[in-house]
């Protein structure tokens, strides 16, 4: 197909080398083709691939924090809360934080570290934690 597009636009010459060229040209469009679609194929056994969920009310319940920390979170104020609880419960990193409360990083990493201090001092004082 390559050939006939380019009979169009061949200019006598080494018959040869234009067929080389349009043969290594096609061989490297092949080879990026196939690094931006990798094609390996899925086991037959999905559970080897794709972990099995945990049941709903254990899903729950392990994401859950026990009582005391709920209520020394809630303790905090707004700012330094939706810091810590984006970083240390729901796991998310410090550019996405930033995003998100729309305040620069600088920002997130010092209200991270105040709110995890003003937590401990909360935990200490409700004897949760020992000194």
């Amino acid at each position: 197909m390559r050939v006939q597009r380019g009979l169009a636009t061949y200019t006598p010459g080494s018959l040869e080398g234009w067929l080389a060229r349009i043969t290594t040209n096609a061989f490297y469009d092949d080879v990026r083709r196939k690094k931006r679609r990798p094609a390996d194929p899925l086991p037959d056994d999905p559970d080897r691939v794709i972990p099995g969920a945990l049941p709903a009310d254990l899903a729950g319940a392990q994401h859950q924090l026990p009582e005391h920390l709920q209520d020394a979170l809630r303790g905090l104020p707004d700012d330094y809360r939706g810091a810590v609880v984006l970083c240390d419960v729901v796991g998310m990193r410090y550019d996405e934080i930033a995003d998100v409360l729309a305040v620069p990083v600088g920002t997130v990493r010092s209200r991270i570290h105040r709110g995890r201090l003003m937590l401990r001092e909360q935990l200490l004082l409700a004897g949760e934690v020992p000194r």
